[in-house]
């Protein structure tokens, strides 16, 4: 099988339209003219071809959930986002479900407390769960909490693990079900020019992916994380990071080992050096740190001695002081996830300790109001990835899907303007240039080459000169993965 790629501009070379061949799943020649032969001939017409586009940070099953769910992100209160819950359950629950899930609330700024009470008084006996934006809370009526086990709960809002738990007990899909959600959030990711995920779902998905690739969702790869509750399975398994998974067909690796060690700025749980406003004497006044650095340290040993990389969730500034010095004592590489906050005395040991900063720029766009108020005085040193970058750290940009979208032009466009919505950007100093957010949202790669494997994304303009704006209504023509289209403009 074998594509020709007619008159196409390079992303990060010179504008001369090249023709690019692509034989099996290799781009094998790039050349001023190449012969068709027995081709597939794609007239590009002076579009943009780049290397594929990666998510590096996912939870796929939420994605694929979210995508289903009401959209309750735009209230600006508890009472708004009950009455939005109330307005859809007039109208009926949707097909056979018995209960409904909404998410994207954000409660850090409202007036008001989000309680059971609230849920109750719009939905009488049908199950209401309402997700966070940021997945560290849920928000449930009394039906809901019945059927969570939580009968009696003070307040209906449950933070941290008791929400991961309730989460999943509450919202519950069977496989056949879920499967075809996320074969449905593939192929749209697909079609915004992806070509991988790291899906650090918490559930491990090692063998539901095997059997999603066996059923036709093949137009991802995915590199599937697992948790400490899972790690001695996958030990005893022999995986490690970067090892494909058997029946994966190749599209199924191994992916990191990831650790919580603290909550989010939008639950007011990142754990800082200094505390919330208005908290002092609270028990969580600095946030929540999950591990203290002994146990994480003994984590980051025992994963790393058997070939798993570490991927650890550090959005406070103590948190990453802390991940910071496991990394230190394990002597292991890996991955800070988030890194949200950032003190200038952790920008040389990061670099040093060659750790990459996996970030989602979208979330300094949702988070800033709540940053203003939770982090002032603090916010030139908050999503600091321009710092990051000088310091010598490499970025890998995600979404942190359904936290955002499953968008890396999205994220593209947060990390470069540090705008949206046309209000002024938020810390500007802290931009990313073009040629920076881009590898760190293609896996690295900064242009397409001969010999690289064929996963590529046809676009109508440059992103390289494109505007805040026009990356996030970019067009996407194609998508190639190991040289087959998984989407194509009609």
């Amino acid at each position: 099988m074998s594509t020709l790629f007619r008159r196409a501009r390079l992303v990060g070379r010179d504008d001369t339209p090249v023709d690019v061949l692509v034989e099996d799943d290799v781009v094998s020649a790039i050349a001023p003219s190449i012969a068709a032969g027995s081709a597939e001939v794609v007239e590009a017409d002076g579009r943009y071809l780049a290397p594929g586009l990666w998510d590096n940070h996912v939870h796929m099953t939420q994605w694929a959930l979210d995508r289903q769910r009401l959209d309750v992100s735009q209230a600006t209160s508890a009472q708004e986002a009950a009455d939005t819950v109330g307005a859809r359950l007039r109208r009926g629950l949707a097909g056979d479900r018995d209960l409904l899930v909404a998410s994207g609330f954000r409660d850090a700024l409202w007036p008001d407390e989000p309680t059971s009470g609230l849920l109750d008084a719009v939905s009488g006996p049908v199950p209401v769960a309402v997700v966070s934006a940021d997945l560290h809370s849920v928000w449930l009526n009394s039906a809901a909490l019945a059927r969570g086990g939580l009968a009696g709960h003070p307040t209906g809002l449950l933070r941290e693990a008791e929400a991961f738990d309730a989460t999943a007990a509450v919202t519950r899909v069977d496989d056949g079900g879920m499967d075809a959600l996320i074969a449905d959030a593939a192929t749209a990711a697909a079609a915004r020019g992806v070509v991988g995920i790291v899906d650090l779902e918490m559930t491990l998905g090692l063998d539901a992916w095997v059997r999603r690739v066996g059923s036709g969702v093949d137009s991802l790869r995915v590199r599937a994380g697992v948790y400490p509750d899972r790690l001695d399975e996958v030990i005893a398994r022999r995986l490690r990071t970067g090892d494909p998974v058997p029946g994966g067909e190749g599209l199924v690796t191994m992916g990191p080992f990831k650790v919580i060690t603290d909550g989010s700025l939008g639950t007011r749980t990142a754990y800082c050096h200094d505390p919330y406003p208005g908290s002092a004497g609270e028990p969580e006044a600095f946030g929540l740190s999950t591990y203290d650095v002994d146990s994480l340290t003994a984590l980051l040993v025992r994963a790393s001695a058997a070939g798993l990389v570490p991927a650890v969730h550090a959005i406070g500034d103590h948190a990453l002081d802390d991940a910071l010095t496991a990394f230190e004592r394990a002597g292991c590489p890996g991955s800070i996830e988030h890194a949200q906050l950032i003190t200038p005395a952790a920008l040389p040991r990061f670099a040093r300790l060659g750790l990459v900063a996996s970030v989602q720029p979208e979330h300094a766009m949702d988070d800033r109001d709540i940053a203003d108020h939770f982090w002032a005085g603090r916010t030139e040193r908050a999503f600091a990835l321009l710092d990051l970058h000088a310091a010598g750290v490499p970025l890998r940009l995600g979404s942190d899907a359904p936290v955002a979208p499953l968008d890396p032009w999205v994220s593209l466009a947060a990390a470069l303007s540090r705008s949206r919505d046309g209000r002024e950007p938020w810390h500007p100093e802290q931009r990313l240039p073009a040629a920076v957010g881009l590898a760190a949202s293609t896996d690295g790669r900064l242009a397409v080459t001969e010999g690289d494997v064929a996963d590529l994304v046809l676009v109508e303009r440059d992103p390289l000169t494109a505007t805040g704006d026009e990356l996030r209504e970019f067009a996407v023509s194609a998508t190639m993965l190991g040289g087959r289209f998984t989407f194509r403009q009609p």
